[in-house]
């Protein structure tokens, strides 16, 4: 089963809300895209063009492809489906492989079966044929098989991925209350940031809006950061494709730029944190760190850049109150120390968001795990939002 050569339906999955953003990256990486869906995208494309989308996608989580597309009505349809196909030609029967479904069929109360049935179709298979059961369990760290299943259709895939694409490997302290990293660059996308202008990040808890920042500034991919994926645990992986992209990733890295982010935060600890993140990346270079209260956040001037807030939601009890003022604060601070950049506030509490004072220009919806969210956008005029000429034409009249 030539699965690394032969063309077939992919979907690569991510996040409620980040489809667009995926379909961007995916469309400069120069693929077709066959359909595009809320939680990700089809193609038709071969495995081995898999290895390029794993090392490069921000956004996305998984990038499945498919083996066979069948009809089950029942588990034990299911299970004798699966058990025709020729596994012994994909995972190595001396190694190991987990599996993974998204299941919604009226005979399953439970996707734990559902996985149990491939996995047993996959190890009785193999044991006819060669004398002996491969390992299985949950760990994705070696070869792993998806399964959908919804109402009578069924789609095999390989999981080409394995852990998630959504984390970008560098983060290895989280810190308090972190943001997904697929997320982080999503949120960076909308605000259309030039990736030149400063990019300014109060309140940065561990830092990741600021890193991805850097990361996206400087053209560095995720799979700089990686060195195990799922591809590899398939037979006919050649190791050589996995380097050759390699090497593109590190070429294309921009070394001498022009940057200027600032993460700052009250608490020594989260800039601690933030730092050493962001050495783990690479990027700490073009990055100032700053120890203080957001409003005293250095705003360099005539920048032109954005403004970037994650604060807390008030989801605990007794924060709502104190966070009102928080909120406000934000507002002042983007209206007086900010002009002339765009402003953002990612927050998942509307009634918090009221208490900002501005007007937000755009409402971009996400998702930030179940939560739904906002980030809001402001433009931060410098001086009158009105034509200079028609304060002129006005003035003018008036003597």
């Amino acid at each position: 089963m030539q699965v690394f050569h032969n063309k077939s339906k992919v979907i690569i999955t991510c996040n409620k809300r980040l489809s667009p953003y995926l379909q961007d990256e995916v469309t400069a990486l120069g693929y077709t895209i066959v359909r595009a869906f809320a939680t990700g995208v089809e193609l038709n494309i071969t495995l081995t063009e898999c290895i390029k989308l794993n090392l490069n996608l921000r956004c996305a989580s998984q990038i499945l492809y498919s083996i066979k597309s069948f009809k089950a009505v029942t588990p034990d349809d299911l299970y004798n489906e699966i058990k025709t196909i020729a596994w012994e030609e994909l995972i190595d029967f001396t190694g190991y492989f987990s599996v993974t479904s998204n299941v919604d069929n009226p005979n399953i109360t439970t996707p734990l079966f559902a996985n149990l049935k491939v996995k047993d179709a996959i190890v009785d298979r193999m044991k006819e044929i060669k004398g002996i059961r491969p390992n299985s369990g949950s760990d994705a760290n070696k070869a792993v098989v998806h399964l959908y299943w919804k109402d009578a259709e069924a789609d095999i895939f390989m999981d080409t991925s394995g852990e998630t694409l959504a984390k970008h490997g560098y983060r290895k302290i989280p810190g308090k209350a972190p943001m997904l990293e697929a997320l982080a660059s999503g949120a960076i996308y909308a605000t259309k940031w030039d990736k030149k202008s400063p990019f300014i990040n109060p309140m940065c808890g561990s830092g990741t809006l600021a890193i991805e920042a850097a990361l996206i500034a400087t053209n560095r991919a995720p799979g700089l950061y990686r060195m195990n994926y799922a591809f590899m645990h398939i037979l006919g992986y050649n190791e050589e494709d996995f380097f050759a992209e390699r090497r593109i990733l590190k070429d294309q890295v921009v070394k001498n730029v022009d940057l200027k982010i600032v993460a700052s935060d009250l608490s020594a600890d989260a800039v601690d944190i933030t730092r050493r993140n962001a050495q783990t990346a690479g990027v700490d270079t073009f990055m100032d760190f700053e120890v203080c209260d957001f409003e005293l956040t250095p705003i360099p001037e005539g920048g032109k850049g954005v403004v970037v807030f994650n604060p807390e939601y008030g989801e605990r009890l007794g924060v709502h109150s104190q966070l009102e003022l928080t909120y406000k604060r934000m507002g002042d601070f983007m209206k007086t120390s900010c002009k002339g950049y765009s402003g953002y506030i990612f927050t998942g509490n509307p009634d918090l968001a009221k208490k900002i004072g501005l007007k937000a220009s755009r409402k971009i919806e996400f998702y930030n795990g179940k939560l739904d969210c906002r980030m809001l956008e402001y433009d931060l005029y410098d001086g009158s939002k009105r034509d200079p000429n028609e304060r002129v034409t006005k003035d003018l009249k008036e003597d």
